[in-house]
Order: structure tokens, then sequence, then C-alpha cells
């Protein structure tokens, strides 16, 4: 379990962080501020696949050696 802690924020802050938790899906206060700050900060959320759509996947006529008949 991940530790938690308080903060103190505005009325005015909450009932923008409510407007967003709605609009961003987020089902906890933390989920909305964590999907806002990964969106600011683009941060991936893994390595894994970050030239996603930036190149096409490989095909026959890419590889090097191919079995003559």
């Amino acid at each position: 379990m991940r530790g938690k802690t308080t903060i103190m924020i505005t009325i005015e802050t909450k009932k923008l962080l409510d407007k967003a938790k709605k609009i961003f899906g987020g089902k906890t206060y933390d989920d909305t501020i964590r999907i806002m700050l990964d969106k600011v900060l683009n941060i991936p959320e893994s390595m894994f696949g970050v030239d996603k759509n930036r190149i096409s996947e490989f095909g026959e006529e890419d590889r090097l050696f191919r079995d003559e008949e």
C-alpha cells in the first residue's frame, strides 16, 4: 500500500478539482491529480512502446536474408 498524506487546499481549488475529476474520469482525487500531472509533464507510463505510432511494422521486404526458391 502506498503512503498517504493530507494536503490543504482552498474551497475554490477543491471545486476546480471536482470539475477536473468529472472531465478526466478519475476515481479519486489522487487519480485526477496524477492524470493531470502526467498530461502536463508528458510522462510516459513506461518506456515500452515509446515509439508507438512513430514506426511501422516490419514486413517481408524488410528481411535481410530471404530464402529464395
